[in-house]
């Protein structure tokens, strides 16, 4: 019996699968979602690859599915973090803050890395699109709730919900590779949603980036 097999006990399949999932997510955060792999998650979890084989066949399907969960969970904590914002208006300017700021950058190199990976992976780049669709829908209804309330003006949220998820997605992927600095760079991303929602110069914060 090999010294992997006798260290790990033995598991219920249920327990199984989810350390399984739980370790692919943190090797996704720490080293990137093409090191998910047989060997790197039975080494991790301490055993034989083809314990890790048995739970999941499909590597791809674990790829896709850990971006999934990655993704999914940090739009529910964005959610919870907006929660308090007593109007449009501040929650879209604490989004902006929050998306260009550097405690998001692991989950922005996991975005990049299943953008690239995704053009050879049909499960990724499905996953990649039902997430896009997710978080466009999530700012489209922040938008659509300011126009309701009257404090943004666009005949259109869904096409600037869009727009600026553009810009925020560019400028966080020149971050990830130290071109440039979103957080300074919030200025635009204030500057342009300012243009495209009727709001006057200054609404979402300063210019220069900086968080008051």
């Amino acid at each position: 019996m090999s010294t992997v097999q006798s260290t790990s006990r033995r598991k219920a399949p249920v327990e199984r699968a989810a350390e399984i999932a739980r370790t692919a997510r943190e090797i996704a955060l720490v080293e990137g979602l093409s090191a998910i792999t047989l060997r790197g998650v039975a080494s991790r979890i301490g055993v034989t690859p083809a314990l890790v084989s048995h739970y999941q066949p499909s590597m791809d399907v674990l790829v896709a599915a850990t971006f999934g969960a990655i993704v999914a969970a940090e739009i529910g904590e964005v959610a919870e973090e907006l929660a308090p914002c007593e109007t449009s208006v501040a929650t879209l300017q604490a989004l902006i803050n929050t998306l260009l700021g550097p405690e998001r950058s692991a989950v922005t190199a996991v975005w990049l890395d299943a953008w690239s990976l995704g053009r050879r992976h049909a499960s990724l780049a499905a996953e990649v699109g039902v997430q896009m669709d997710a978080w466009q829908a999530f700012l489209s209804g922040l938008l659509t709730t300011g126009c309701a309330r009257g404090e943004f003006r666009t005949a259109d949220p869904d096409a600037v919900a869009w727009q600026l998820l553009a810009i925020i997605d560019g400028l966080n992927a020149h971050a990830i590779v130290r071109y440039g600095d979103a957080k300074r760079l919030r200025g635009l991303v204030r500057t342009v949603a300012e243009h495209e929602l009727g709001l006057p110069s200054g609404a979402l914060g300063p210019a220069d980036g900086s968080v008051l």
